[in-house]
């Protein structure tokens, strides 16, 4: 499995075996019962992948010749070789229907030319790849087996409390079929592994072949899929990372069934809501959805969602953050007819939005150009200069951005911090469009004099509007 997640994690048992009882039911004598019953449905799998030569990474360093290091160098490495040359790996996964439908992670078989899968009985069968989904890291195999087999089965991992004992079942280092128990550590864990992501955190041992098989709960249940541990050493630091079922059900669902994933899609880019923004922007607290782009034509854009409200309900469900929105979203049935819950101008609104089918974004190119020559200089550390011909070709600011442009940013200042950078492009301060460095300067010393603390910057960057709030 890739190196990504080739770690260990240690045992833990000895710090949780004693537990308050007052706070819920207490260790498990045993978990050999629950063992027992849940191990034949957990398979390894292993993958082969031929890399021709030019994929293959330098086989000997660089050393002067006649260098004594050339010599041990060389024979470290071998002979070279023109030939493809093939090579494996092992991962973990789990049955979900008698007949032969296997889960795995997708990092587990991606680039695979041939998938074996073993189950627990020893037999070896040859997998096919039904459909797989990288953003949420899972795939979906098919094995012929000549009896039913016995299948794993999903549980609520929205009930998955945080102390919960679960165990995790699979074939670390190749060894085998393993057991692993642990707790549940967290929950909605961002790891930026992609747009979906609110992980269950887990101290149960997960090591490098673990990925793609089962965390399962006392009932037996899979609440989560083993994808990922956290060790910024490569050492063992006890943290693991597990897809949660109620995410996962719905995507192996539509993988089975159409060999893909089809998501909802709303047509907004939107961000988290910020303390700072929160109070820039004069919002109750920081929850919601910030709208930044409204897609022209889209379902936003046709429900009349605009730049600037803050979505903090959707189909009925609240939205906590930006990511729960997308992952909201995104399950939501395509075609499907739903109320928006919005704040606009610290007005709540409700609107009426058609969920369409999303398409893969194109690739944004990202350009980098010297600065221009600063014209004008704000308290939050910006340099700032109008939008002309000259500006617009050395930044490759198409005809259609407005507003004005950022050409220096000043060391350790508010806007620093923040991230802005040469090439941004401002278009409003506080909701107010501005055209000009002198629109900004005095949007700025109008808000001192108020007693401002947070100006709201609405900023377009390669296309993409968003929200930063600077801290004066």
């Amino acid at each position: 499995m890739p190196s990504r997640f080739s770690v260990v994690i240690p045992a833990l048992f000895g710090a949780f075996l004693v537990m308050a009882p007052a706070l819920g039911r207490g260790a498990p004598d045993s978990f050999a019962d629950l063992s027992a019953q849940l191990l034949p449905s957990v398979v390894n799998i292993s993958t082969t992948q031929t890399l021709k030569p030019s994929q293959r990474p330098a086989e000997m360093p660089q050393v002067p010749p006649g260098s004594p290091l050339e010599e041990l160098f060389k024979n470290f490495s071998g002979p070279k070789s023109n030939l493809p040359r093939h090579v494996t790996s092992l991962g973990s996964g789990f049955i979900i229907d008698a007949s032969g439908i296997v889960v795995t992670n997708n990092h587990v078989i991606e680039d695979a030319d041939q998938i074996t899968v073993m189950l627990s009985d020893g037999e070896t069968l040859p997998a096919k790849l039904i459909g797989r989904d990288d953003k949420t890291d899972l795939a979906v195999l098919k094995i012929n087996p000549r009896h039913p087999l016995p299948a794993a089965h999903f549980g609520d991992s929205d009930k998955a409390r945080i102390g919960d004992w679960v165990i995790a079942i699979g074939n670390p280092f190749g060894l085998g079929p393993t057991v692993t128990a642990g707790i549940v550590s967290a929950r909605n864990r961002n790891i930026d592994a992609g747009p979906y992501d609110e992980f269950l955190q887990t101290d149960a041992p997960i090591n490098r072949g673990n990925s793609g098989g089962p965390l399962f709960d006392m009932g037996g249940n899979v609440v989560g899929i083993n994808t990922a541990i956290y060790s910024p050493s490569g050492g063992s630091v006890g943290i693991g990372f597990a897809i949660p079922a109620n995410l996962a059900r719905d995507v192996i669902g539509q993988l089975r069934a159409f060999g893909t994933v089809r998501r909802g899609w709303v047509g907004v880019n939107i961000q988290p809501v910020t303390q700072d923004l929160s109070e820039g922007l004069g919002l109750p607290g920081a929850v919601g959805a910030l709208v930044g782009n409204v897609a022209p034509g889209g379902p936003a854009a046709k429900a009349g969602i605009r730049t600037g409200d803050v979505i903090f309900g959707f189909d009925g469900k609240k939205v906590a953050d930006a990511r729960g929105l997308s992952r909201i979203a995104a399950s939501t049935p395509i075609g499907k007819t739903v109320n928006v819950d919005l704040l606009r101008n610290r007005q709540h609104i409700s609107v009426r939005l058609t969920v369409q089918r999303a398409a893969e974004p194109p690739v944004r190119p990202q350009h980098s150009a010297p600065p221009a020559k600063p014209r004008k200089t704000s308290q939050l550390g910006l340099s700032l200069s109008p939008l002309d011909g000259n500006v617009r070709a050395e930044f490759r600011l198409p005809g259609g951005v407005q507003g004005v442009v950022v050409t220096d940013v000043m060391p350790d200042s508010p806007a620093d911090e923040k991230n802005v950078r040469a090439g941004d492009v401002i278009v409003a301060v506080q909701d107010q469009p501005v055209r000009t460095p002198d629109d900004v300067q005095r949007r700025l010393d109008t808000d001192l004099r108020l007693g401002r603390k947070v100006e709201v910057l609405l900023v377009n960057r390669g296309g993409a509007l968003t929200y930063v709030a600077l801290r004066f």
